[in-house]
């Protein structure tokens, strides 16, 4: 309870400071390490006011179906939601990915070894990843951003990771 009051009361802060507008022309930088193949990534994606396309296209080769390095463009707007989340959280630290974009194979082999991999996954479109955030207590950043209302998150406590998406806003 105490940690849920935490959240709450900086999400209230940062609203009424409009930090969570997401529409100022500050730099939106990203930090991500990759747990499946241990590689990083730093991109500024959006300055001036604009997406920067070469960051983008750099997240979007870093963000590639793992398995098989499959690439599919990504809605920036799912970094702007990672963005968001730090912002709302105040943390800088580094985004721990564990899964972005899936190819059709892998969300396909996926869901023959387990039930709770949707046929028609947020991933496959480009629209999902599942993360962490060093530092950040997993149920800060569930609850941060089911506050935040911006998609579909999903907490997954027994695997260490919550999933985000573009999609309409649903929780699971």
């Amino acid at each position: 309870m105490k940690l849920l009051l935490k959240t709450v009361l900086l999400l209230l802060s940062m609203v009424a400071f409009g930090s969570l507008s997401g529409n100022t022309g500050q730099e939106r930088l990203l930090k991500f390490y990759h747990t499946h193949t241990g590689d990083s990534l730093q991109a500024v994606y959006f300055r001036q006011g604009e997406y920067d396309p070469g960051a983008l296209a750099d997240i979007q080769a870093f963000l590639a179906d793992w398995r098989n390095g499959e690439q599919h463009e990504l809605d920036p707007g799912l970094m702007d939601i990672l963005w968001q989340l730090q912002q709302a959280t105040g943390s800088t630290e580094t985004w721990e990915v564990i899964s972005a974009y899936r190819s059709p194979e892998t969300n396909e082999m996926l869901r023959s070894k387990s039930s709770g991999v949707a046929k028609k996954s947020q991933h496959l479109v480009g629209n999902a990843i599942d993360v962490r955030l060093r530092g950040l207590d997993l149920e800060v950043l569930r609850d941060t951003a089911k506050s935040l209302k911006l998609g579909g998150v999903g907490y997954y406590s027994g695997a260490n990771f919550v999933h985000v998406d573009t999609g309409r806003v649903r929780y699971w």
